[in-house]
């Protein structure tokens, strides 16, 4: 996980860098949101000009990027490895913190919104990250998740530091956070990926790859993402995307 989401993303910011500001979001996106997805997430969840904007276990802060792009909104990144920290802060303006999902350095309801997309599998601490989403989390205010759910067992030697929800767990724990779902949507229904983004992502992973592809970091990291890959194309995984309100 460190590899992916630390030395990884460093990297992934020099790549995105030496190719030019097209690739950045495209770039930084790698593995947390598709432009659909995104945009589904946006409309759904109201988002509006001067809006501000959580994004909790930001990564290297595409999708809050994407966001700030397409409807103007203020975001704040939240993210624990340092390395995609310093990736953020060298390719976007806008803030970081570093810091857990599970302790957001935040004060109550300081957002309009937030958003968290593939971190809950992340952490064991799943009922926890959501608690401080409602915290952080204005009343009225929309939360957003991207969640990966298991429909069936996963070999323990695989993936180990991913904590999957079986879909009546994630139903649970939305209910025990004090949620209620408002919109769902499997990753699988969303619309196809425009070429040109196709194209940017696969030249950042084509230029990653020739670089450090002899690395460690990088092989871990491509080994975890093959694995999920072919776990979401066998049915053993799903994406799901979920909006979220307070519970009244």
């Amino acid at each position: 996980m460190e590899a992916e989401f630390d030395t990884v993303a460093e990297w992934t910011a020099q790549v995105a860098a030496d190719l030019g500001p097209d690739y950045h979001i495209p770039a930084a996106c790698r593995g947390s949101g598709s432009p659909a997805a995104l945009d589904w997430l946006i409309e759904r969840m109201g988002l509006a000009a001067g809006d501000t904007l959580l994004d909790c276990g930001a990564g290297v802060g595409g999708p809050a990027a994407y966001a700030a792009q397409a409807r103007s909104v203020r975001p704040v990144l939240v993210e624990p490895e340092t390395g995609a920290c310093r990736a953020a802060s060298r390719l976007f303006d806008h803030p970081v913190l570093c810091g857990l999902g599970s302790a957001l350095p935040i004060a109550d309801s300081r957002f309009d919104a937030a958003w968290s997309l593939g971190v809950l599998c992340t952490t064991p601490d799943q009922l926890t990250l959501l608690n401080e989403l409602r915290r952080t989390v204005r009343p009225g205010g929309s939360v957003g998740l991207l969640a990966f759910v298991a429909h069936r067992a996963i070999p323990g030697d695989r993936l180990p530091d991913n904590h999957f929800p079986t879909p009546e767990r994630l139903d649970e724990l939305i209910g025990q956070a004090s949620f209620v779902v408002e919109e769902r949507l499997c990753t699988a229904d969303l619309p196809d990926i425009p070429a040109v983004w196709t194209e940017r992502a696969e030249k950042v992973e084509t230029t990653l790859s020739e670089r450090h592809g002899r690395k460690r970091a990088w092989q871990l990291a491509e080994e975890q993402s093959g694995d999920i890959g072919r776990l979401l194309e066998n049915g053993t995984l799903t994406g799901e995307l979920l909006i979220l309100r307070h519970a009244r």
